[in-house]
């Protein structure tokens, strides 16, 4: 049933229950039927199913095997370095597991412990676990609603729910019944929700859903129902990891039994083709893309973004759509006055007021309950404390202002009138007192329409004129259609303050003195980034529960909205779609109104099935479900709920959406980093296999022996490839389109350019043996070793960017990088130069000339890459 439809008789005769409650008997009957009022948890996993949960990726699988390998053939170097790395990301894993499950303790923490009864028409305090359907319940200000409930009276009730509905001001409660059985829970003005928290006021409810029958119930619900979604490099990895570990048996394979064919040694061709199969996996890329990760994590705390999920940082790159909240993220959350209506004039608030707006002025400042804190900061409702900052900016300071017409009365304000009134003395010797010392002014603040109906006359720069109902009507629509919520303000003069302080008897015989229009506006840097996410091919969505009018100005000014392509819809309009037709023009939509909690997942759904990546961000309790949902949630830092932020991948901790687009750069800029280290390591690899599988084709010994294939992979491949993890981003990274999440890690050119430069490692190594045995020189072996181990330097500084030269960039524009080089050429030399090493790596000193040849033969691979890139750049 729509409760919200229904008057309280019916409620209660539907309820089988009574303005007395329940009686004692019948409250138990249906406990047991219903079972407790609190949220139920899914079996969760042990902690132990969690930590082995860490080891069924495929690419861990391939590590485990290769650990267990170099173990066999006595690299035992080799196989504590990858169990090593192999452990560190499942207990990172483990870590960001258990933390996500969090979420579910947290909401149950939302709930009520106790709940005020009636039962048998008595009051009675009980846990809250033990209410049920048709229970009478009392609020009062500072309770959590234990459930949820239909409210059968109220008195200037006042419930806050942020943390369900997004809405940061408190809402006004009544019990008449709403006949729009559609209306999204926002505007259900007559009901009460498990909690949320009563601001003010007190009121009188029945108990329409418990437990996880309740809305809070339903978000739960929907929390442990969310799939985990894998992130792009998760994939690409797995995929990855499956055709390498094929490829390298393939290789090992045939490099063994072409080597036996020419008749070398079996114990040798067994040891050289493991040894190949341990170089070519790339032991070091789970570690590389921990520390890319972390060390961007790192960085984006900087930038005000708190990574929760460390793959996420990585997934930030793909994004293709940021849906996000208005309030707080792309507006400032702080309510000002933007246009005032007065003497016949509509005028910008940063405009100079003409004369004859004093009256005005001091309505503003007196005519709301908006305080100075200890701190100095205004504090009050969100439209108050607007008024009181524009009349303190135009020189009516309230606390100045209220020393001299002190309040002496008021009527509050009330949802049904929708207007408050104030009455001030008036100090001898002031331009508004009419009849002298002693006089009074009544203040009245409210909907123009309500005010124009009470109103004689209308305050002008020349005095009173009859009200022109027409005009004032036509320029509240104009402020309205502008999005802003407009506020009328009227006096009247009294000799002495009425006895009876009724609305019927005050708020007559008005005299209009003006209207102010308010809006949450936009941040500055908010529309700087929404220009930059256009730039980097994203589309930036609002999804607000506000009113579509507010919605479509505050898009329109950041350039959300801009063709007529560019689509709005409401809440009640996305429920009335399917989600094959709300599919089909998804993708148009840029702005979401008066949206409901499950209508966010819907959104996501239908993007992803799109093929899109999706950031979400939230702050509310009913975001929770649709930020887990999301390839990136995105919870506020300053007004998210820990809920929302355990389900999180990321907390923006300044509640800012330029903060999520400074993320995206660096998400960009990480997976470009990791990008680098699989091409340079898997093409080190390439040249590696090329080397000693095309030498017996070409009537060559065996170039290398297995301490070499060992020692590259681990020196060579290890040092310089970590240290791409401190890359800069690449220029224009924020001027390309997203990645499509489904391409492979190889596209773009990088499988094309393993191939290819690993071939050239190859016959630049294989060319120096040849020529060396041809020459009758004795160390040729050491002299491949060591071209092949310095072709691969020149590789990993030439690729540090896509199409920039090193020349341009600087050697030192990376310093670790350089400083990695410098070492691995230092080490390198050692194995040659060093006696002591002689034996251990099977090599012998070069001469000056040999290491000279050895060097310029090892340029070539640098000079080729940056051929290419000279290619790109003209492309």
């Amino acid at each position: 049933m729509q409760w919200h439809t229904g008057k309280p008789d019916e409620i209660m005769e539907q309820l089988e229950s009574s303005p007395l409650g329940l009686t004692a008997t019948e409250a138990q009957n249906r406990l047991r039927v219903q079972g407790p009022n609190e949220l139920t948890e899914k079996a969760k996993k042990t902690m132990f199913m969690m930590f082995l949960d860490q080891f069924k990726d495929f690419m861990i699988m391939v590590l485990i095997a290769a650990a267990i390998i170099a173990g066999v053939i006595g690299e035992a170097s080799d196989t504590i370095s990858i169990i090593v790395i192999i452990v560190l990301n499942a207990v990172i894993g483990f870590i960001q597991e258990y933390r996500a499950e969090k979420a579910m303790e947290l909401l149950k923490k939302m709930s009520a412990h106790t709940a005020l009864v009636l039962r048998n028409g008595i009051h009675d305090e009980i846990p809250a676990v033990q209410l049920v359907s048709g229970d009478v319940v009392i609020l009062e200000a500072g309770q959590i609603v234990p459930a949820d409930m239909r409210l059968i009276d109220s008195s200037r009730l006042k419930v806050e729910e942020a943390t369900l509905t997004g809405e940061s001001v408190p809402s006004e409660k009544h019990p008449n019944p709403l006949p729009d059985e559609h209306l999204p829970v926002g505007d259900r003005k007559n009901m009460a929700y498990k909690g949320t928290i009563v601001s003010y006021g007190h009121g009188i409810g029945i108990v329409v859903a418990t437990g996880m029958a309740t809305e809070l119930g339903k978000i739960a619900s929907m929390l442990q129902n969310a799939d985990e979604m894998k992130t792009p490099l998760q994939k690409r990895l797995a995929s990855f990891g499956q055709k390498l570990a094929l490829a390298v048996l393939a290789i090992c394979a045939i490099v063994f039994v072409v080597g036996l064919l020419r008749g070398e040694p079996p114990l040798l061709m067994l040891l050289t083709a493991i040894s190949l199969a341990v170089a070519a996996i790339p032991e070091a890329l789970p570690a590389v893309v921990t520390i890319s990760l972390a060390l961007g994590a790192k960085k984006m705390v900087g930038q005000n973004a708190l990574i929760r999920k460390l793959p996420a940082v990585e997934t930030l790159g793909s994004v293709t759509y940021i849906c996000s909240d208005k309030t707080g993220t792309l507006t400032l959350n702080k309510m000002t006055v933007e246009e005032v209506y007065t003497n016949g004039k509509q005028l910008k608030a940063d405009e100079v007021m003409p004369n004859g707006t004093t009256e005005l002025f001091t309505a503003l400042a007196l005519s709301n309950d908006a305080e100075l804190d200890g701190s100095g900061a205004v504090i009050g409702d969100p439209t108050e404390t607007a008024l009181y900052a524009f009349a303190k900016l135009k020189g009516f300071d309230k606390v100045d202002v209220k020393q001299d017409f002190p309040r002496v009365a008021e009527i509050p304000f009330d949802s049904k009138r929708k207007c408050m009134t104030t009455f001030h003395k008036i100090p001898s010797g002031s331009h508004l007192a009419p009849g002298g010392e002693g006089a009074f002014v009544s203040f009245t603040k409210g909907a123009i329409d309500v005010l124009m109906g009470a109103s004689l006359h209308v305050l002008t720069a020349e005095g009173l004129k009859t009200v022109d109902v027409e005009e004032l009507q036509i320029a509240n629509d104009r402020m309205s259609a502008a999005g802003l919520r407009v506020l009328g303000l009227s006096m009247r003069f009294w000799d002495a303050v009425p006895e009876e302080l009724s609305p019927e008897k005050v708020e007559k015989d008005l005299t209009v003195l003006g209207m102010v229009g308010m809006l949450d506006p936009e941040r500055e840097e908010a529309k700087e980034a929404v220009l930059l996410c256009k730039s980097a091919g994203i589309r930036p969505v609002m999804i607000t529960g506000d009113h579509p009018l507010t919605a479509t100005t505050i898009a329109g000014r950041l350039g959300i909205l801009e063709s007529g392509d560019d689509m709005v819809i409401t809440g009640r309009e996305l429920e009335s779609l399917s989600l094959e037709a709300f599919e089909e023009r998804v993708e148009h939509i840029r702005v979401y109104a008066r949206v409901a909690p499950e209508q966010k997942l819907k959104i996501i759904k239908a993007l992803q099935d799109r093929g899109h990546f999706v950031a979400m961000t939230g702050d509310g309790v009913n975001d929770a479900p649709a930020l887990k949902q999301a390839d990136i949630g995105v919870a506020m830092g300053i007004t998210g709920t820990d809920v929302t932020k355990e389900s999180a991948d990321m907390i923006l901790l300044d509640d800012n959406f330029a903060t999520i687009v400074k993320a995206v750069k660096e998400g960009r800029r990480i997976f470009d980093n990791i990008r680098k280290f699989i091409k340079y390591t898997m093409t080190s690899n390439s040249g590696e296999i090329w080397t000693i599988f095309l030498a017996p084709f070409l009537g060559l010994p065996i170039p290398l022996l297995p301490i070499h294939i060992l020692w590259i992979n681990l020196v060579t491949d290890g040092l310089p490839g970590l240290a791409l993890a401190m890359e800069p981003a690449e220029k224009g990274v924020m001027k390309r389109p997203p990645r499509n999440p489904k391409e492979s890690i190889f596209s773009n050119g990088l499988g094309g350019h393993i191939i290819w430069v690993g071939l050239l490692m190859g016959g630049v190594s294989l060319a120096t043996q040849a020529w060396s045995l041809k020459t009758g020189h004795s160390h040729w072996q050491t002299m491949v070793f060591t071209v092949l181990c310095l072709s691969q330097m020149g590789h990993v500084l030439a690729i540090r960017s896509e199409t920039e030269s090193l020349f341009s960039q600087g050697l030192f524009s990376n310093k670790p990088l350089a400083g990695a080089f410098i070492l691995t050429f230092v080490l390198q030399m050692a194995t040659v130069y060093v006696p002591q090493l002689n034996p251990i790596f099977k090599t012998e000193p070069l001469t000056l000339s040999e290491l000279a040849l050895t060097i310029v033969m090892s340029s070539v691979v640098f000079g080729a890459v940056e051929i290419e890139k000279i290619g790109k750049r003209k492309k």
